[in-house]
């Protein structure tokens, strides 16, 4: 089975003024698609907490899938692109340029984004919007391919 975490990167969620609602979106979304959920976790918008988190997820060998929520957007501490690529390996782009361009296609608003996708070890790291619309509009177009990728990592051929 498909193991994932999932990381809400939100100043306000970590300090408890708000309360996170995409990564409970999220969860709901991965197990419907029968992936397990392990890790949940709100950190605040720092780069550096971020990339340690990530790191020690992907290093530690145990989860094939990270889902981040929120510090994607164009605001003074939307970070969680910059951290994820700090440790990634390899870039996926093909996952976010989908997103934006089907995101495109209700709001303009969508291709502000700047969430990326990379690999680090034979984990796939994935940096989504913070609001539940956008998480779920997101997760239908890349949901349904979330398992291949996962087998691809793990040297399996194509279909």
């Amino acid at each position: 089975m498909i193991k994932a975490a999932i990381l809400t990167i939100s100043d306000s969620c970590s300090q408890g003024t708000r309360r996170d609602q995409s990564g409970p979106a999220i969860k709901d979304i991965l197990i419907s698609e029968n992936i397990d959920v392990g890790e949940i976790l709100i950190l605040p918008d720092d780069r550096d907490q971020i990339a340690a988190r990530l790191e020690s997820l992907c290093d530690a060998g145990d989860t094939d899938i990270i889902i981040t929520t929120g510090g994607t957007g164009l605001g003074p501490r939307d970070v969680t692109p910059e951290a994820t690529l700090s440790i990634c390996d390899r870039i996926v782009p093909g996952l976010m340029e989908a997103s934006r361009a089907e995101g495109y296609k209700k709001t303009p608003r969508a291709i502000l984004s700047r969430g990326c996708a990379g690999i680090r070890n034979a984990t796939l790291i994935i940096n989504l919007p913070g609001s539940v619309k956008a998480v779920t509009e997101c997760m239908q177009i890349i949901g349904p391919i979330l398992p291949h990728a996962v087998k691809m990592m793990q040297g399996a051929g194509h279909d």
